[in-house]
């Protein structure tokens, strides 16, 4: 039973939009999209390699019948014409580091309660690892599922960075890369539902989404992922922004130049 959940006008039209580039530039192979719920509310839980992932990625969610409903950054959803669309199409706003960061996470938890797919990308920024492996997670993911009782389905994807590598400005246009997805079966948090829940709950129900993920993408890779999982904080590499960029040297004002 495949399932087709109403996308609305700007949504429709986004799709339309999107729909003959990713045809002509990309190749796809989808796979596990029987694990995918037919009814109810439940999320995408995905690695994050390239910022073309989200038009992969989306390309994939609309082919499997679902619409695509993301946790976006404020600072995408503002731009002038771009953003005023998105906003049109229902995407939910992640507002980071501000007193409104928690609007996200009651927005989401009211989607999927409301029977709708959100997709989520649990590293909450590109990954750092250098080979492109999933880093540590983030909790976000497994408090909206935890919160509201849904499924989390974990979904391998592999290919976006080929068109647009990390941080890159200009895709290459000529690569035609396979949008390959490999979607997985819920993970299993049953144990962890109606618990308190903690810091170290938390931590764990994360791991398990971020395990099932990190093993998906190795199938696609044909590869064994790396026993630790990456994580920035430890390696002293920023959380967010282009970790390649090189930090701007104060200026004499800001050192305090008492010459």
């Amino acid at each position: 039973m495949v399932r087709r959940e109403r996308r609305g006008v700007p949504l429709t039209l986004c799709v339309a939009l999107l729909w003959l580039p990713m045809v002509l530039l990309t190749r796809r192979r989808w796979r596990g999209q029987e694990h995918l719920p037919t009814t109810g509310g439940f999320l995408f839980a995905a690695n994050h390699i390239s910022y073309a992932d989200p038009f992969f990625f989306g390309h994939f969610v609309d082919g499997s019948g679902y619409a695509p409903h993301y946790l976006a950054k404020r600072s995408v959803l503002q731009l002038p014409v771009v953003g005023r669309l998105l906003r049109a199409t229902g995407q939910i706003t992640v507002h980071r580091e501000t007193e409104h960061a928690a609007q996200a996470y009651r927005d989401a938890v009211a989607a999927v309660r409301q029977g709708r797919s959100v997709i989520v990308y649990p590293e909450g920024t590109l990954t750092r690892d250098p080979d492109l492996w999933p880093m540590v997670g983030k909790t976000g993911a497994v408090r909206i599922a935890l919160d509201s009782g849904c499924p989390v389905l974990p979904c391998a994807q592999w290919g976006a960075h080929e068109l647009l590598p990390p941080y890159a400005r200009r895709p290459r246009l000529l690569a035609r890369p396979v949008n390959d997805v490999l979607v997985g079966p819920p993970v299993d948090l049953d144990d962890l539902r109606g618990l308190p829940v903690t810091a170290e709950l938390l931590r764990e129900a994360t791991a398990r989404v971020m395990a099932a993920i990190t093993g998906l993408l190795g199938q696609l890779r044909g590869q064994t992922p790396p026993a630790v999982r990456f994580d920035p904080r430890s390696a002293g590499a920023p959380t967010t922004g282009n970790p390649h960029r090189p930090t701007r040297r104060p200026s004499r004002h800001q050192q305090g130049d008492s010459t």
